[in-house]
């Protein structure tokens, strides 16, 4: 089987999260997270702009049966899942505090090989949720 070039692959356009409960991820990633809503259908899904991505949230009960209308092939996941936010150094403690300061707990906090640091949560759903220098896979 031939690879495809890597260069083709210029970086990760979206990602999913599953979340039974949409009211309760739109409050966290909206309420406090402040991520911009750009899309909503009820009881289905809610998508965020993230930097140059998009984080989608779909209730999986909705996903693992085609969409109305589309042609996506069903899709789903169950149990946690894991994403991790790329946060500049400077600014990494002040989100940390602002997730402490709603009440959210900070599980784990750690500093790699690479000199990078990150702490991980928890959303609503109980997906880990990490916040990470670009360090951590040597990005600029």
């Amino acid at each position: 089987m031939a690879a495809i070039r890597t260069q083709a692959l210029a970086g990760i356009l979206e990602t999913a999260l599953y979340a039974p409960d949409l009211d309760a991820a739109e409050a966290f990633y909206g309420g406090v997270l402040g991520l911009r809503q750009i899309g909503k259908v009820e009881n289905r899904h809610i998508f965020y702009r993230c930097g140059a991505g998009v984080l989608l949230i779909f209730n999986p009960e909705e996903t693992e049966a085609p969409g109305p209308g589309l042609p996506v092939p069903p899709h789903g996941s169950r149990g946690p899942g894991h994403l991790c936010f790329r946060v500049d150094a400077a600014a990494l403690d002040s989100v940390k505090t602002g997730l402490q300061d709603a009440g959210i707990a900070i599980e784990a906090e750690i500093t790699w090989p690479t000199g990078a640091r990150s702490f991980y949560f928890r959303d609503p759903a109980g997906n880990s949720l990490e916040c990470g220098e670009p360090k951590l896979w040597n990005l600029d």
